[in-house]
């Protein structure tokens, strides 16, 4: 049968042919070659690695017993993973290869962390402490219907695959599946011409079920045996090729099964090459099917040598490679095809060498510039295109980038063949070999003059914007103009007007307890309490006693009655963040309070009647708690009736430089300092970064840099954003002491600015955003002698 495809994998033919020419050269000449099967599916794995710095490829192959998988490729696996996967059961719920093959379809895992099929064994927590995801896995299902193993992308996020990548899954499974198969055959071989030496009867026996045209002939040259597939394939009897390989009997039959223009030159190689030699030896040749069709072969000889060195008899095996040769010759034909396509592109594309300078560019450049394919390559190209001004504010910018290998963005000015300057963001990519070292990068070029001209309009609304909501005491922190927060706004909006429960979804530090509160002060609702619960915070046996209150004497250490959070939210709001971490037992009393409106305190069968609004919030998936038994599905239905889902800051990075402006004009009207300017680079560096702690990870990284910068010019560390993104959470948490020093520089400036107090408005706490607690903790591990600040 063939391998199973993805459902939906469609792409574009540009899409394509770049995923053929990009994943199969170099495993299709392995395969030919007879490389190793270990090597072939290395270079199958490190050719789709080298497409995507983050994807992680890998193969796996079947256990002669057919139940279990051992990971045969994969460089950038992790050795943990490997480890915890050698072997892999084949099962349900096995992860996403152990399911692909058990299922014998392929498997999307879009996320490791809440997908079901990672509930087997500890594959779920091994595969999130190596830093995977999301995987996707496909069978290696033979034409024999055989399963032969499966392969595999990872991906460090979550991810659902684009029909590109499935064409790239696809590819790769077709490759590994030929070169497995490839080997079985190659290994068949061997281990029949081990047993030749034995016995030539048995060889026979065996030789003849291989898939493959194997023959024998004398040191003379003479053949003395083909196997019964060179009978099939060719329709020659054993009596009519009686003599092949002796040219003075059997040139004609040579003749009748060779291409009429390959056959001279194979012949005198035969004899005046091959056969005086004792070294094996290959070459390539057409030859005559029974119905009279030419298919490619690769012909590979070995000798059986003596003691001596003395050639005993020859073998030869001949290797079906009409298909290899047909994909030689489309990639040829693709390649140029590819080429016309870049042409056609209306975008503007240039092809650079390692270094940045310019080695072809397409139609669409050279019709705008007004340039000459030799006028683009030549020294003096980016400073007759792109405007002086642009080209010394980014000569440093683009030189570290280019050094760095890894893809980068600018904007600059391009003149047209007219001599008018517009404004183009180029978008530069690598193309890596196997070592990671560059071959090429693709500049592709996107006029974005009329955006430009757009963004200077919505500069000069946004003023207009900010004073609207500052105005507006419902979103008065809620800061930015995207589109995905503007969508947001408008959800408050309308819920806020109802009485129903609100589900407020999103990562951590997105601003679900600001969206709760906007909520609470639009209703009808916002001159009373709102109270707010963090569930995660409170230990499990206290959290039914923290909400509802508790009889005096209810447990040991109540010694007085205690009313609860709702009791306190009575007409009011009550906002339940981290909901999804509630026990189950409270669970259950929580929805008897969403439906019944009622509930009773610990220790007593009274009921007490509260009208309170429920907001609810979490940063975890809770439809798949639900899924694994953790969170009660009639308590999801009730809280998730208006859902508000909030995207995170890498999805509105366009608010960026709101927030910027914001945080910065906060905190140093709480530091006492003043600044003017915002380095352009700070905010090309904060646009950047992918945020993954959100709109609080900014906040604090904002506040640090207003206590540490000198003078009016605002600006922020790059290692402040590489360190968070890139070192482990290990790392971040160990008392690393640059981390410790520079926390001990936050807190005494803290302390500086608030005279030694730390609780209240102005106290240092307040001031770092912490709690009294936690900063009390700190002066104390750090040593701080916080009575030296006291103000005389």
């Amino acid at each position: 049968m063939l391998n199973p495809s993805f459902p939906n994998a469609e792409a574009s033919e540009p899409e394509r042919v770049e995923s053929f020419l990009l994943t199969q050269r170099k495993p299709l000449e392995l395969i030919a070659g007879g490389a190793r099967l270990g090597d072939t599916l290395r270079a199958i794995c490190d050719a789709i690695d080298a497409q995507d710095p983050g994807v992680i490829s890998s193969v796996l192959v079947m256990d002669p017993d057919g139940k279990r998988l051992w990971p045969a490729a994969g460089s950038r696996v992790p050795a943990d993973w490997t480890s915890a996967i050698t072997p892999l059961e084949i099962g349900p719920g096995a992860g996403s290869c152990g399911t692909a093959a058990y299922r014998r379809q392929p498997v999307i895992v879009a996320d490791i962390a809440s997908d079901p099929l990672f509930d087997r064994g500890n594959y779920r927590e091994q595969a999130l402490r190596n830093g995977l995801r999301a995987a996707w896995s496909i069978p290696l299902i033979s034409k024999s219907d055989e399963l032969l193993g499966t392969f595999a992308m990872y991906y460090p996020e979550p991810r659902t695959p684009a029909a590109r990548d499935l064409v790239r899954v696809e590819t790769a499974a077709q490759l590994a599946l030929i070169a497995i198969e490839s080997e079985r055959r190659q290994t068949a071989l061997q281990s029949a011409l081990i047993d030749i030496k034995g016995s030539e009867d048995r060889l026979r026996t065996i030789i003849d079920t291989i898939p493959a045209l194997v023959w024998c002939f004398r040191p003379d040259g003479a053949v003395n045996y083909f196997n019964q597939r060179w009978h099939d394939y060719t329709g020659i009897s054993r009596e009519e090729a009686y003599g092949f390989g002796d040219v003075s009997r059997g040139t004609d039959v040579a003749r009748a099964i060779l291409h009429p223009d390959d056959a001279p030159g194979i012949l005198a190689k035969w004899q005046q090459q091959i056969l005086p030699r004792t070294k094996p030896g290959e070459f390539e040749v057409r030859m005559r099917r029974h119905d009279g069709e030419y298919r490619w072969f690769m012909v590979r000889l070995e000798p059986m040598l003596d003691d001596t060195g003395r050639v005993l008899q020859w073998y030869g095996i001949n290797t079906d490679i009409e298909d290899l040769k047909r994909a030689e010759a489309k990639l040829r034909q693709d390649e140029q095809e590819l080429r016309r396509i870049v042409d056609a592109i209306p975008q503007t594309i240039v092809v650079l060498n390692p270094e940045g300078k310019a080695a072809y560019a397409n139609r669409a450049t050279l019709e705008y510039t007004g340039l000459t394919l030799d006028e683009v390559m030549s020294p003096d190209f980016r400073s007759r295109v792109f405007h002086p001004e642009d080209v010394s504010r980014l000569v440093d910018e683009r030189r570290q980038a280019l050094a760095r290998s890894i893809p980068f963005e600018t904007e600059q000015r391009a003149r047209r063949r007219d001599g008018q300057y517009r404004w183009f963001l180029i978008r530069y990519n690598p193309l890596l070999d196997e070592q990671g070292r560059v071959l090429h990068w693709y500049a592709t070029g996107t006029d974005i003059d009329d955006r430009k001209r757009e963004a200077l309009r919505v500069e000069g609304e946004n003023q207009a914007l900010r004073e609207d909501i500052d105005s507006s005491s419902m979103f008065e922190e809620i800061v930015g103009s995207s589109d995905a927060l503007k969508r947001v706004l408008a959800d408050v909006a309308r819920v806020a007007r109802a009485e129903s429960t609100v589900l407020i979804t999103g990562e951590t530090g997105t601003g679900k307890e600001l969206v709760a509160r906007a909520i609470h002060k639009r209703s009808a609702r916002g001159g009373r309490a709102f109270i707010r619960v963090n569930c995660a915070a409170i230990p499990a046996s206290l959290i039914a006693s923290e909400l509802f209150g508790h009889e005096r004497g209810a447990f040991t250490g109540a010694t007085q009655l205690r009313r609860g959070r709702f009791e306190a939210a009575d007409g009011g709001t009550i906002f339940l963040d981290e909901v999804g971490e509630l026990p189950s037992e409270t669970q259950l009393a929580l929805l008897r309070v969403l439906q019944e409106r009622e509930f009773e305190r610990i220790g007593s069968n009274i009921s007490i009647k509260v009208d309170v609004r429920v907001l609810a919030a979490t940063n975890n998936d809770l439809g798949a708690q639900v899924s694994r038994g953790d969170f009660r599905a009639d308590l999801y239905y009730r809280l998730n009736v208006l859902p508000i889902p909030l995207p995170p800051l890498r999805e509105r990075l366009d608010d960026v430089p709101l927030l910027v402006e914001y945080f910065v004009q906060r905190y140093a009207t709480r530091a006492g300092k003043r600044f003017t300017h915002v380095t352009p680079h700070t905010l090309d560096l904060l646009r950047a970064y992918s945020w993954p702690g959100n709109v609080r990870e900014l906040q604090n990284v904002i506040e640090r840099a207003v206590v540490l910068s000198d003078g009016e010019t605002f600006s922020v560390d790059e290692s402040w954003l590489t360190g968070i993104s890139h070192r482990p959470i290990g790392a971040l948490l160990s008392p690393l002491s640059s981390i410790a020093n520079r926390e001990r520089e936050l807190i005494e400036a803290a302390l500086t600015q608030s005279g030694g107090r730390i609780a209240g408005p102005s106290g240092a706490a307040a001031k770092l955003g912490i709690a009294r607690q936690t900063l009390d903790s700190k002066i104390k591990a750090l040593g701080i002698d916080k009575h030296r600040f006291h103000s005389r």
